[in-house]
């Protein structure tokens, strides 16, 4: 007899896989594409083969080497500087509000998140407010005559912070709903035990969270790296190019003033995704393996 197939879950699933193909998939193999072509968006794709790999990579005295280069080296201090803080305070406030001694945590989890519902867009104007050296509070009340996005350290340490405080509040709640899921009883024969707070964070908290802390530490060092709008509205790259992220370059290069250079900008952004693969592989292997 011949079996019946059911149907049903393809009308849920369907939806989703052709999306998926539509916005990501075709997209994306259709940009791998146009990284070994000269195209300028208008005009037909030209295949020029590995041509644009090697002038990023090995002309020195081409302009798109230099950008390429300048724009890995700031995005990566952006990733270095902020992904142990989106990792670490959000753990240190999730443990925190399970504390049997803090009262009313939902809506100081909810105040916390918050940020994180803002637009960049929104978040960059406030925060351009606060560090104004003329009408912020660093100017009004702190006294500070600082220029912070023209000036270094200054410019990146704004981008960190307005980055800190919008994307603190996701990865909390991922970190508490794991923590709050660990039996007190586990807690309290530690304390009798013993074990100190460290020594209890170590042994208990740190073990019922770690696969999603593989999780956020993966997925912010992503995000981490497409960093885009944050140095666009702070410092817009400056001062001197200093926080020129590679996303800004691959914008300005493929959207920019002037004839698009989308073939050259593709291949950037192809390189970028490699980058961001091999580090993404990389961490879940040696967090995977020291977790076992």
């Amino acid at each position: 007899m011949k079996k019946k197939i059911n149907w049903a879950p393809a009308f849920f699933v369907g939806p989703h896989i052709i999306l998926f193909a539509i916005f990501v998939l075709l997209p994306t193999i259709y940009g791998i594409y146009a990284s070994f072509t000269k195209w300028n968006l208008m005009n037909e794709p030209v295949w020029v083969g590995l041509d644009n790999y090697k002038t990023i990579l090995f002309n020195q005295d081409s302009t798109f080497h230099t950008q390429f280069f300048n724009g890995m080296k700031n995005t990566f201090i952006f990733v270095g500087i902020s992904v142990p803080l989106l990792i670490i305070i959000p753990l240190m406030i999730a443990v925190a509000l399970e504390h049997k001694q803090v009262k009313m945590k939902n809506l100081i989890q909810s105040i916390i998140y918050i940020p994180g519902l803002i637009s960049i867009s929104a978040a960059a104007l406030i925060w351009l407010l606060i560090f104004n050296k003329q009408l912020g509070i660093t100017g009004n009340l702190l006294g500070s005559d600082v220029a912070w996005p023209a000036t270094q350290p200054y410019a990146w340490i704004i981008i960190i912070v307005i980055t800190v405080w919008g994307g603190v509040g996701g990865n909390m709640i991922i970190y508490r709903a794991s923590i709050s899921g660990v039996s007190q009883d586990l807690y309290e024969s530690a304390e009798l035990d013993g074990a100190g707070p460290v020594r209890r964070f170590a042994s208990i908290t740190l073990p019922s969270i770690r696969f999603p802390l593989i999780y956020t530490f993966v997925m912010t060092t992503g995000g981490a790296f497409n960093v885009f709008g944050q140095p666009l509205m702070m410092t817009d790259g400056g001062p001197r190019q200093s926080t020129h992220v590679l996303m800004m370059y691959i914008r300005q290069l493929a959207f920019g003033n002037g004839e698009s250079i989308a073939g050259m900008a593709s291949a950037m952004a192809v390189l970028l995704g490699l980058v961001i693969l091999v580090i993404s592989a990389l961490q879940y292997y040696v967090m995977n393996r020291n977790a076992a």
